[in-house]
């Protein structure tokens, strides 16, 4: 194995990472929260891809002159659709079904393959991709043996952003405030007059907006098809648990540790070994540590 190929796989790590982060953030922060077990998690950031494509073609049509720019819109598009579509979910079920993790996970299962079915009716069976702006055509070349394109290079970038938004939300907003009392406290906070059932709904539909972002940087990395989802909502429900259920900074390293881990497996191993080695990795780590690697200290 060559260092330009040990490099290369370290890049396609990160590239897996940012999907991973920006799914796992949002999740984390629902299941943090409110315990929510959301199974529709992954289609929700379906939906958030369709919506960029959708973007993509409206560009295409209507300001052709601007289609450098449709990526940013597809991006707040993406974001306000899922965001709303999260709130209109909490509201009209999930608030229901509180106390009920395993009521709560078969209805949003189900939720899932209604949305599947939606997706292939409107949309079609056959996957979609959406095009790279001019400006992320091309890529960095560090050396003869190693190119790097520079969508993804933004991707990575996009994930820092979120992240950092995420961050500043939590910690510097009156809002976060309010969101990690109740994670920390929920008879607590409302004893403080802190609306709790509002609180829930904020939170779920920036979590699922967070996903909505994920599926939108997922069309410059791969296609989008009725079934994408699917393909992230396991990995992403172990990124949250190995990082620590209620920790957005363990989920982030959490993601960065498994994207690497199962990117320089796969150099050794078949993509599904590679998998099936981080998972066994994963249920050890967990047996000496069930909370996740990373825990916030709290007084219940």
């Amino acid at each position: 194995m060559t260092l330009a190929t040990f490099l290369t796989q370290v890049f396609n790590g990160l590239s897996l990472f940012t999907v991973l982060a920006l799914m796992a953030i949002g999740l984390a922060i629902v299941f943090g929260l409110m315990g929510v077990i959301n199974m529709a998690h992954g289609e929700l950031m379906a939906l958030g891809a369709y919506m960029t494509y959708l973007t993509s073609i409206g560009f295409s049509r209507y300001l052709p002159s601007l289609m450098g720019l449709y990526f940013f819109v597809g991006i707040a598009v993406a974001f306000v659709v899922t965001a709303g579509a999260g709130f209109i979910l909490e509201r009209g079920m999930i608030r229901f079904l509180y106390a009920r993790p395993l009521d709560t996970l078969l209805a949003t299962w189900g939720l899932s393959l209604v949305l599947q079915q939606f997706f292939r009716q409107v949309f079609g069976p056959i996957d979609v991709s959406v095009p790279t702006v001019d400006w992320l055509q091309g890529a960095w070349i560090p050396s003869p043996d190693i190119v790097i394109p520079l969508s993804r290079l933004f991707i990575i970038l996009l994930t820092f952003c979120v992240a950092l938004s995420v961050y500043i939300f939590l910690f510097r907003s009156g809002w976060g405030l309010r969101i990690r009392a109740v994670m920390q406290n929920r008879a607590m906070a409302g004893a403080a007059g802190i609306n709790t059932e509002r609180v829930d709904a904020v939170t779920f539909a920036v979590g699922c907006g967070l996903a909505g972002i994920a599926g939108s940087a997922l069309t410059m990395l791969a296609s989008t098809g009725p079934a994408t989802g699917q393909q992230y909502i396991v990995d992403t429900f172990i990124v949250v648990v190995f990082g620590g259920v209620e920790s957005v900074l363990g989920t982030f390293l959490s993601a960065f540790l498994i994207g690497q881990m199962q990117s320089i497996s796969e150099l050794l191993l078949s993509g599904s070994m590679a998998k099936a080695l981080i998972l066994i990795l994963v249920i050890v780590a967990l047996y000496f540590r069930p909370s996740g690697l990373f825990t916030n200290r709290v007084r219940r």
